[in-house]
C-alpha cells in the first residue's frame, strides 16, 4: 500500500470512489457502514490538489482511499462549512482559540469497504497530518450523527475530540478537532 499526495492523474478514480460512497447515492440499508456527504467536482479537486490537500492510498495502481483537506477560504463556498466557521468564536480546543487562519478543514475521508479495518484509515490520516503540520496547528471536521461508524473511528482510532455540536439542514452534527503536531499530541 502506498500513501501519498494526490495528483490530477488520480481525479477520475477519486470521483468514482466518491460517487460510490456519497450519502445521496447509497441505499439507506448501506449507510451504517459509513458515507461521505460532501461531493467535489473535478474543478474543485484541482483546486484542492493545488493546495496540496488531496491524499490517497494506492494499492497496485488503484486508488482505494482518499482524504481531502483545504483552507477555510475554499470550504466557505459550502453553506455547512460557512456555518461551522461562524461558530468558532464560541469554541476552544484545549484552550486554543480556533479560527479560519490557524486551522483547516479535514475531510471527507473515504475508504473502499474492502480496505476497511486494515490500517488504511490510520495510515492515510497520519500521512495527511504529517504533511500539513508545518502549515496549520489544528484540523477541524464535522461528522453527521447518523454516521456512527465514522464517529467511532475518528474518536477511538484517531482520538479526535468533539468541540461542538450543531444542527444544519435538519441533520445533527459533531464538530471535532485534532492537533497536527505530534509533539503537542504527546504532551496531552
Amino acid at each position: 500500500m502506498i500513501y501519498r499526495q494526490g495528483t490530477t492523474a488520480d481525479i477520475d478514480q477519486v470521483l468514482l470512489l466518491q460517487d460510490k460512497y456519497l450519502l445521496v447515492n447509497m441505499p439507506e440499508t448501506s449507510r451504517s457502514e459509513g458515507f461521505v456527504t460532501t461531493p467535489f467536482s473535478e474543478e474543485q479537486l484541482k483546486i484542492i490538489i493545488a493546495f496540496k490537500g488531496l491524499f490517497v492510498a494506492e494499492d497496485d495502481g488503484k486508488i482505494v482511499a482518499y482524504v481531502v483537506v483545504c483552507s477555510w477560504d475554499f470550504f466557505i463556498q459550502f453553506p455547512i462549512f460557512a456555518y461551522m466557521a461562524s461558530r468558532f468564536d464560541t469554541i476552544n480546543f484545549h484552550d486554543f482559540k480556533i479560527n479560519t487562519v490557524n486551522s483547516f478543514e479535514y475531510g471527507p475521508i473515504c475508504i473502499d469497504s474492502k480496505y476497511r479495518n486494515r490500517g488504511v484509515f490510520q495510515n492515510l490520516f497520519e500521512s495527511m497530518r504529517a504533511s500539513i503540520a508545518d502549515r496549520y496547528k489544528v484540523g477541524v471536521t464535522f461528522i453527521n450523527k447518523l454516521n456512527k461508524r465514522s464517529f467511532s473511528a475518528h474518536t477511538k482510532k484517531l482520538n479526535l475530540k468533539v468541540i461542538d455540536e450543531f444542527s444544519f439542514n435538519q441533520y445533527e452534527f459533531y464538530t471535532l478537532a485534532f492537533w497536527t503536531d505530534e509533539s503537542v499530541i504527546n504532551k496531552l
